[in-house]
């Protein structure tokens, strides 16, 4: 790591260290973590802590932040920073900044003193409903950056396509989406619509069945055949669905409650769902 070394040699001085928080830098750091425009308009967004660095592709990093303590952990080979490759910042541009300022760039409660700056990834939704595509989600303003971060982190885990999202869903490069997605960011396509009944039509048109999770459900989620290229419906968790999508499924199906409990977690909801699609057709 020759940029670690080059640091090291002169770290009396902390000649590289950003130690202000009033720079450009810094700055543009704590913009995309707070504003979804300035990430819209520089088309970048922030990943924090050690899982998110080891998973983001060469292509979008564009720059890594480490703290001054955890830079010390890498170059000592203690602690966290031994997760890293040892080769993790060849040829990778980084900045070394105070444990200060590092915690004012944070968006965690305990800062793990590493995070990258990277370019949007960007997807087709010709492409997701195209021939090869068996599953897919559309979600209709997800409010809630845990549940969308979930719901995008199960569906890497069952096997589901895409995720089409209305542009009334919360940003997907919100930290806290970024978080929850434990890196299915990076590995599950996704694209927001400006209409979603039109894409709904227009997926219909490539033979997707779709079911929408209902209350008014007259079948058991587990009772249909997902045998056929399908899409699943799951809408804001508090009014769900609105009648106009509603409209559009093939079906609408129920996951049945006992108690007094009416309905799910809207990314609980849809991991029922695209389980059961999932186990349907392993077996």
């Amino acid at each position: 790591m020759q940029g670690v070394d080059r640091y090291m040699n002169n770290m009396e001085e902390y000649t590289y260290m950003i130690e202000s928080a009033d720079g450009k830098q810094i700055k543009r750091l704590i913009a995309l973590q707070t504003k979804s425009k300035v990430r819209d308009e520089q088309q970048m967004f922030v990943a924090e802590g050690l899982r998110m660095c080891r998973e983001i592709p060469d292509e979008l990093l564009i720059k890594a932040y480490i703290s001054e303590s955890f830079y010390k952990k890498i170059k000592e080979g203690n602690g966290d920073g031994g997760e890293l490759p040892e080769d993790f910042f060849d040829n990778k541009d980084y900045e070394i900044v105070s444990d200060k300022v590092f915690e004012k760039v944070s968006k965690t409660m305990t800062p793990q003193g590493i995070l990258t700056v990277a370019k949007q990834p960007h997807y087709s939704f010709e492409k997701m409903i195209d021939e090869g595509k068996k599953t897919i989600l559309f979600v209709e303003d997800i409010r809630d950056p845990g549940n969308l971060g979930t719901i995008i982190r199960t569906a890497e885990g069952a096997d589901v396509d895409g995720i089409v999202m209305s542009k009334g869903t919360v940003d997907i490069f919100n930290p806290k989406v970024i978080r929850s997605t434990m890196g299915a960011i990076f590995r599950v396509p996704f694209v927001y619509v400006d209409d979603i009944k039109d894409s709904i039509v227009r997926a219909k048109k490539e033979k997707i069945s779709f079911y929408a999770a209902h209350l008014k459900g007259e079948n058991d989620y587990a009772a249909i055949k997902y045998d056929k290229r399908c899409a699943v419906l799951i809408g804001n968790e508090a009014r769900g669905l609105s009648d106009e999508v509603s409209k559009l499924a093939d079906s609408l199906v129920k996951i049945p409650m006992t108690g007094q409990v009416e309905s799910l977690n809207a990314s609980i909801a849809a991991a029922v769902f695209m389980y059961e699609i999932y186990r349907q057709r392993r077996f």
